[in-house]
């Protein structure tokens, strides 16, 4: 099986990039299922029901997502009804909406997706690792394919789950950061890693956003509003391939695809 993964995608740029390539780079790279962390994609904060709709209709079957989630009021609704948007399944009991899925292909292979969040630097929620074994203790009665989104901040956070899972599940891949990281590997037993996917959306700004107003906040220290950026647009993302026998990855390649600029209206 063939997985791609498609990084952060931030703002309504991010939104025309997948349009503009997922469609054709599905069918040239034979991909299986699809998977987008959509945590910004709407504005850069958050997601609301019809962009979430918007980019399943692109060609993403799953979408993951973080701490940015919550950003939108009526997201616990959205999260409520909607299968194929995951929040954190770290989250306490009573978050609404799930961390993770069990989805069919149409040939009838399973996959199963599970959305992690880190603690360093980021809220106190409950413990990703203890949460990962309950989760996966299901996931697995079900599917030997199964992929994480661990959204965290700091690599030693994300490449320790990585060898906690090693030989659970198939791939980790990581989010939030919006820088792609070059480390992706195959672990001893046979988990498929990257430390960071990276973003899909304007790579002339600062992680996705306008370089002035970022570098004001930095420079002033006044919480000044962000606003998405506009140029240099590419999708980041990976490619893990699976044996469906084994559950065990065989390949996993970096994306990182230039867009024309131009009209991006969805």
């Amino acid at each position: 099986m063939k997985v791609l993964i498609i990084g952060d995608i931030v703002g309504k740029i991010g939104r025309w990039a997948v349009s503009q390539v997922l469609p054709d780079f599905i069918e040239e790279k034979s991909i299986d299922f699809v998977i987008a962390n959509v945590e910004n994609a709407a504005g850069g904060f958050g997601i609301t029901e019809n962009i979430s709709k918007k980019i399943r209709s692109y060609g993403v079957n799953v979408q993951t997502s973080g701490n940015h989630i919550w950003d939108r009021p009526e997201i616990e609704a959205l999260l409520e009804k909607s299968p194929y948007l995951l929040r954190p399944a770290n989250y306490p009991m009573g978050s609404a909406g799930k961390g993770s899925g069990v989805y069919t292909l149409a040939d009838g292979r399973k996959i199963g997706v599970l959305n992690l969040e880190g603690r360093d630097f980021l809220s106190r929620i409950d413990c990703p690792f203890r949460v990962a074994d309950a989760e996966l203790t299901l996931l697995t009665r079900e599917t030997k394919t199964i992929i994480v989104d661990f959204h965290a901040e700091t690599p030693q956070e994300k490449q320790a789950m990585a060898y906690y899972l090693d030989g659970r599940v198939s791939a980790q891949f990581g989010t939030h950061t919006h820088v792609q990281t070059a480390d992706e590997k195959i672990l001893p037993a046979g988990t498929a890693y990257i430390t960071d996917v990276g973003m899909t959306g304007a790579y002339d700004s600062i992680l996705g956003m306008n370089k002035k107003i970022a570098l004001g906040r930095f420079i002033t220290g006044i919480p000044l509003k962000f606003s998405v950026a506009d140029g240099d647009v590419k999708v980041g993302g990976i490619i893990f391939e699976i044996d469906d026998e084994t559950g065990r990855a065989v390949g996993a390649e970096r994306v990182m695809h230039d867009v024309v600029s131009g009209n991006y209206d969805e």
